[in-house]
């Protein structure tokens, strides 16, 4: 497995998980297209490596763990920003990009929706023979967690999506998610290894959704006296009367509309304006010098700048996933089509950047980190001085059809991606800095 380069990586802001939060998703049908979802597997593969080469692979679960981040991870990947959609579209890009790298990263993504769900004790059976885990306890556990927020918590929510990645020294994180049809509402559910000492009292990393009335939650740490009363009444009666069960600290809250369109307030407008200073900043010193690629050009930049920031952001940082659909656009359209030539070229230099890496060659990383780094440091500079939001997704749309432009719409694209060159900023109309 690569050793964590860096020790800086964010932590959780409490001990036992991700930090806390919550959000509305509402749910939306269909499927992803094989040219976007292809593209899908190997960016989240490639994002995946890239945080365990400079933090480790605990920091991923972590990651993983986040609901903020798990959000922004799906939008930067080009699925539609706001929908229950990212859980399954994630969990499925992450299964097929990282099941090469079983034995190299020493990671497994098990289950997913539906029947896939119902596979995962058996391989995590199965992946317990190949590292000597104990899988039939990691298949219990998968089991139980799937029973805690199926009864224990009764929120309305009927799970139908149950991903469980694993370590190979054990460690684990659990992504589950409900829907309410009728609300046509979902709920996310995240559970972090790290930490845990109890699957009863108060295991989740994270719980998104929507509140919708009264929730029983038997798992919050002043339910043990509820938990001890029902194990009382099955034994022949109650000796106490059941509390009533509710969460105390207000939670994080991120919401998300049912609307496809992105609007400006969607998007923390400084950090666009930082990364889009980078962007013009850092590309010629960094990309077409050091990563010898003078074909990158501003815009590719940034969406590296974003996807940059996915490896190496704080948790503070994913307050708006929106921001992350303007790296590669939406499936759907919205804010724009997803501009294959960009994709195309952003996973290039990522790729390149990884591979580096693993042969010791790191320059190509550490130019990633420092185009994050320099995005950060321009947003107070640079607020104000870039294109407004409407401007900027304006010329996006402008520039689609030279940049590959694709929806769910359009016919397949052709196998092979264009090799020219994507648009600069002055192709795109932008004033940068």
């Amino acid at each position: 497995m690569p050793v964590s380069r860096a020790s800086s990586a964010p932590r959780p802001s409490r001990a036992g998980g991700a930090p806390s939060g919550s959000a509305d998703l509402p749910l939306h049908g269909g499927r992803v297209p094989p040219w976007l979802f292809q593209r899908m597997a190997r960016l989240g593969r490639v994002i995946a490596e890239a945080v365990v080469l400079e933090y480790g692979r605990e920091e991923l679960l972590r990651r993983l763990a986040h609901p903020f981040w798990f959000q922004s991870f799906g939008a930067v990947m080009g699925m539609d920003w706001h929908s229950s959609g990212i859980t399954t579209s994630v969990v499925g890009a992450l299964q097929r990009g990282l099941a090469p790298l079983e034995g190299e990263l020493g990671l497994k993504v098990c289950g997913g929706r539906g029947r896939h769900s119902r596979r995962t004790p058996d391989e995590l059976v199965a992946f317990g023979e190949r590292t000597g885990l104990d899988g039939a306890a990691l298949a219990r556990t998968s089991r139980l967690v799937a029973k805690v927020d199926g009864a224990a918590v009764q929120d309305g929510y009927e799970l139908y999506l149950h991903a469980f990645v694993v370590a190979a020294d054990g460690a684990w994180v659990v992504v589950q998610q409900g829907m309410d049809a009728g609300a046509r509402l979902a709920r996310r559910y995240h559970w972090l290894s790290e930490g845990l000492t109890s699957f009863v009292e108060e295991p989740h990393a994270a719980i998104d959704g929507r509140p919708r009335g009264v929730i029983v939650n038997l798992t919050d740490r002043r339910a043990a006296q509820a938990r001890a009363a029902q194990v009382e009444l099955v034994r022949g009666g109650p000796a106490r009367i059941v509390e009533a069960v509710r969460r105390g600290a207000a939670l994080p809250h991120l919401q998300l509309p049912g609307r496809h369109a992105v609007r400006a307030d969607d998007v923390i407008l400084r950090r666009l304006h930082g990364a889009l200073a980078a962007a013009a900043d850092r590309g010629p010193a960094d990309f077409a010098e050091l990563l010898l690629t003078p074909g990158v050009g501003a815009r590719t930049v940034l969406s590296l700048a974003l996807a940059a920031e996915i490896i190496h952001g704080t948790p503070s940082r994913f307050t708006d996933p929106a921001r992350f659909s303007l790296a590669h656009g939406g499936k759907d359209g919205h804010p724009f089509p997803v501009p294959l030539r960009v994709y195309d070229e952003t996973l290039r230099v990522l790729r390149r950047a990884v591979d580096g890496a693993k042969l010791g060659q790191d320059e190509r990383l550490a130019a990633i980190r420092r185009l994050d780094a320099q995005a950060r440091s321009l947003e107070t500079a640079a607020a104000g001085r870039g294109p407004s939001f409407e401007a900027f997704v304006a010329a996006e749309r402008a520039a689609s059809p030279a940049l590959g432009g694709h929806t769910v719409m359009d016919p397949a694209p052709p196998r092979r991606p264009s090799r020219g060159r994507p648009a600069g900023p002055a192709q795109l109309g932008l004033k940068l800095r």
